[in-house]
Formats: C-alpha cells, structure tokens, sequence
C-alpha cells in the first residue's frame, strides 16, 4: 500500500510518499481501507517531534479518517467487512490502510459522505465535550470562541447556537469572520483590527463573556481572560499561536472564574458512554441541518504534506481532507 511516512522529525515538506506493507489488525482492531483522512493541529506537532506521544519511526501522520472495513479482528465487536466507519487513529491515517482499536471507530450515519465523516469525529468531539461536560454552556449565556474559522472553532460556534448560546466569534480577518457568521455566530470580533479585550467589553455592555473556548493561547488568551464575566468559565483546547500563557490567578478569585483544561482523547478513552452520548447528539443535530462541516480543499495523498504545512501557517478556513481514494 501508499503511504506518507515521517523519517525523521522535521517539516511537512520532509514526508514522504512510499509502498509499505499493510499493516495486520490484532484481535481487538480493524483494518480500514481509508477513503478520506483530515488534518488537524497534532498532525502539525507530531511530525516535528512536539506532540505529548511520539510513534516509532518511520510513521504514517493523519489522525482520524473514515473509509470501509477491509477485516475486523475476532474481538472488534460487532464491526465486519464493507462498514462504513469514520476512525480516530492518532497516528496512520495518510496512508491506504491503517490498523485501529474497534473502541476507535463509529459506524458513518446514513447520508454522511467519507470527506464530512473524516473531518468530523475529532473537531466536534473536542467541542461538543468542552462546552457540555467541561464548560456546562446554557441557554442564553454568551459563549466567546478564539480562532473561530479553524476546525474546532466553526465546531464550536455551530454547538453552542445548537444548546442556545449567544455566540461571539472572534479571529484575524474579516473574510475568516464571514466563515463565522455563516455557521451561526451572532457577533464578531476581528482582532487583528480591534483590542480583543476592548470589543468584549463593549459587545457585552462590560459584563463579559459567560464562557470563553480558546484552541489558541498566547496574547489572545492574556487578553480574554479579562473579559470573562462572573462565575465565568474558560476552556483550555490548545495552544495553535505557538506560545503557552501564563494566568494570573487573582483574576480568577476577582471573577468566581474556573479554568477548565479540555483532553478530550483521554475523556472519550475515560468516560465512553459519555462520549458516546455526546455523538448521538451531534449526529441528530447534523440530521437536523444543525452542523454542517466546512471542508474548504482537499488533497491527493501525494500532497499530504502540503495540507499539513497550510494548517500550520494558520491560513486554513474550516478542515483540511486528503482523499486518499
């Protein structure tokens, strides 16, 4: 089989595309032939050696993809050949087959093409356990969403007008916004035109922002930790600005505030029937019409590594795909 294969740590233009061999399913996994494989932040940090796990070398990237079930091992349940699965992989997923645990994979609901399946599980998985479990969102609070033209960002703003929120999206121009309002939210912020913390203030009348989702970190977050309103809840869902901030406590104490860090691989390993119930939701809400993933371009998996190198400039509107058939 193809696949693009990380040597050694470095860029995106370092993979390369080879003929391996395919890999063999233990007892508890599936072997999925890959349609579609989208790209996501970790895939930009794995192959450089700055992820929290690293694979052996040499390593296929791409973490989750959706395809058909080409073998199910004898202890991966009710799975068979020819399911239409969508696969969270952590690593494997840019290449013609790869090997997943059954406790991975979730059948395809009816109507849901392979490229929307692919860029799916994770971007929404991530948010709708942030603003639920984590973030306790409720009707008629407003919700604040840092880099709401990413993946998880539309994610985020289509979940919270879903569960009722007023939704403030928030990134670096007015063509990412657009994006924003088109998914639902109700105000927008460009901050690379305006103070962040200034437009929060004047959005909310200087109450603030009843829970602020924040993939970004860096200055962002120094400036919108200020505008979170009393008994205001910040969700930590990762650092794309490159740079970990530092939080001053006393601002927590002065606003009831709670800082709510966002795993949500470990949380779907954790808490499985939680999980579970989560995707039922979000699966409702897609027959709905309610979410509706924006897949912006897709790529040949001979350019895999470009998708990679085009989400880590931050450039990328909505999901990146590589259709590998």
């Amino acid at each position: 089989m193809k696949a693009v294969l990380c040597k050694a740590h470095g860029p995106a233009r370092d993979l390369v595309l080879e003929d391996v061999a395919s890999p063999t399913p233990k007892k508890n996994e599936i072997l999925l032939d890959v349609h579609a494989a989208s790209v996501n932040f970790p895939d930009t940090l794995i192959i450089e050696g700055k992820y929290q796990f690293q694979p052996p070398m040499p390593f296929s990237p791409g973490g989750e993809a959706a395809g058909v079930v080409a073998m199910a091992g004898e202890n991966a349940g009710a799975f068979k050949a020819g399911d239409r699965v969508m696969a969270l992989t952590g690593w494997g997923s840019f290449a013609e087959q790869v090997a997943v645990p059954a406790y991975n994979v979730m059948p395809i609901p009816e109507g849901m093409d392979f490229v929307t399946a692919s860029a799916f599980g994770m971007t929404y998985g991530t948010s709708m356990h942030a603003l639920t479990q984590r973030g306790q969102l409720q009707a008629g609070e407003t919700l604040l969403v840092l880099g709401a033209s990413g993946g998880v960002g539309l994610a985020a703003v289509e979940i919270g007008k879903a569960l009722g929120a007023r939704v403030i999206a928030a990134a670096s121009s007015a063509e990412k916004l657009e994006t924003a309002r088109a998914a639902g939210a109700d105000d927008l912020i460009d901050y690379s035109q305006a103070s962040l913390k200034d437009e929060i203030k004047r959005l909310t009348g200087g109450k603030g922002v009843d829970v602020i989702y924040d993939p970004v970190g860096g200055d962002l977050f120094d400036q919108a930790v200020r505008g979170l309103a009393w008994n205001g809840r910040l969700l930590v869902v990762g650092f794309a600005s490159g740079r970990i901030p530092e939080l001053p406590v006393n601002l927590m104490l002065l606003k009831g505030g709670a800082v709510l860090g966002v795993f949500w691989g470990s949380f779907a390993q954790r808490q499985p029937a939680d999980n579970a119930a989560n995707f039922r939701q979000l699966f409702a809400w897609y027959a709905e019409g309610k979410l509706k993933p924006l897949v912006s371009k897709t790529y040949p998996l001979a350019e895999a590594g470009e998708a990679i190198a085009q989400l880590a400039s931050r450039k990328a509107v909505g999901k990146l795909v590589v259709k590998v058939r």
